[in-house]
């Protein structure tokens, strides 16, 4: 895997952010404090409050990670944004150029063009479709081509509405330390970086398959206990028309609400063993800002002599691919963790909390009557329904912050790795 480029040793060349909610103005965060693009480009597509200053009151200001300033340098450090112009929706933060576009909310219709923006993040969660063509009503993710970008990223997983189209040959799905060198800059230019929990899930499996092989991981399932989103509502409210999923419009505040996850599906892109290997992926939405967990539970086919996988052997897989990693992704702690405590960990798409992982080894007992393919005149004449099978189910932990601390500053290494090969 490629290492990724320093902290302000960038190239020149300015960056676009469509859309500025969670992902997006965080995104800005972080390149702000990068420094790698040498201009940042936001395209909100409207006006915000009475004038630019109310827009730089939301940048500077985060309920979930404090102060920008004090994100970046301590409690000491003073207000960044600087040099606000109304007229042109320009600001500097942190000594970096930010512009502002409020014109455009269709993709072909935002102005990359006129401010030399080559490579855009589209953080909108609105344009997931790599199928649809540059003119779809409603604007499409390959708008961003006709108005000028020659690279698109975006930070969620496509979906593809028309079921009977494939995903076309210039669209990548990746995450960055499992399969980012897929990425082919001649022929890929709509990049999905996954999501927050497949980007997790990789990095909990891909240890388990090196050493184990796929073969030997009968089953896997997982649970996401995850932070709210700014797709759920506030308050309880009708459900409209169509809808099928009336859990969606009831209160974040109070509740829990089992929700679902396409992780599962992305997870085999970016992992194509996982296709050899029975997996469920489910979801419970909690009332927190930020921060969840992966609760990951393997079942694994023992060998026929030798001793059971247990508790060690699992933590040791992970605490040796922990070290292993380069940029350190995949972390591996002894500690007792709370979600608040991982919240802002730089990276860490997935910590281990070794301390609960927990592993059982029992004999399962087959019907051989029942598995196709089996001879009659094979079956044991004493007992021909009975085989016994010694399988180990491991539950193993992995904490995430969804939104800055993990996401968010892998896709900006994601951003980075893809501007060095423009």
């Amino acid at each position: 895997m490629e290492k990724m480029p320093e902290h302000g040793k960038g190239n020149g060349i300015p960056l676009g952010i469509n859309g500025l909610g969670r992902i997006g103005k965080l995104t800005l965060w972080h390149h702000v404090g990068r420094k790698y693009f040498s201009e940042i480009v936001v395209n909100m597509g409207r006006r915000v409050g009475s004038s630019i200053a109310d827009l730089a009151h939301y940048i500077e200001r985060d309920s979930s990670y404090g102060s920008l300033h004090a994100y970046l340098y301590g409690h000491r450090s003073k207000r960044l944004i600087t040099d606000l112009n109304d007229k042109n929706g320009t600001m500097r933060i942190d000594g970096v150029p930010v512009r502002i576009l409020r014109d455009s909310r269709n993709p072909k219709d935002i102005a990359w063009d006129i401010h030399d923006i080559k490579l855009v993040v589209d953080t909108t969660g609105q344009f997931l479709d790599p199928t649809l063509p540059p003119d779809q009503a409603g604007g499409s993710i390959r708008g961003h081509f006709d108005a000028g970008a020659q690279k698109v990223i975006v930070s969620a997983p496509f979906k593809i509405k028309d079921k009977s189209k494939s995903m076309p040959e210039d669209a990548v799905t990746t995450v960055m330390g499992v399969n980012d060198t897929d990425y082919d800059p001649r022929i890929h230019h709509v990049i999905s970086n996954a999501s927050c929990t497949t980007t997790c899930l990789a990095h909990m499996m891909k240890p388990l398959i090196n050493s184990f092989g796929p073969k030997k991981i009968l089953t896997a399932s997982m649970a996401t206990v995850h932070a709210v989103t700014g797709s759920q509502q506030v308050l309880d409210r009708p459900a409209e028309s169509g809808a099928t999923d009336l859990r969606k419009n009831r209160s974040i505040l109070n509740n829990i609400i089992l929700t679902t996850t396409g992780a599962a599906k992305t997870l085999a892109l970016v992992i194509p063993e996982m296709k050899q290997i029975g997996f469920i992926a489910e979801s419970v939405r909690i009332p927190t800002t930020t921060g969840s967990l992966i609760i990951l539970v393997v079942n694994l086919q023992e060998e026929s002599s030798g001793g059971s996988i247990r508790r060690d052997t699992i933590n040791q897989i992970y605490e040796e691919a922990s070290r292993n990693d380069p940029n350190g992704y995949l972390q591996y702690t002894e500690e007792q963790n709370v979600s608040e405590d991982i919240i802002g960990v730089p990276r860490a798409a997935a910590i281990i909390e070794g301390h609960e992982t927990h592993t059982r080894t029992a004999d399962v007992s087959i019907d051989l009557r029942k598995v196709e393919g089996i001879r009659k005149e094979l079956l044991a004449q004493d007992d021909p329904t009975l085989l016994k099978i010694s399988i180990t189910q491991a539950v193993i932990y992995g904490w995430y912050d969804n939104e800055l601390g993990s996401y968010v500053n892998i896709l900006g290494d994601r951003t980075v790795s893809i501007a060095e090969n423009m």
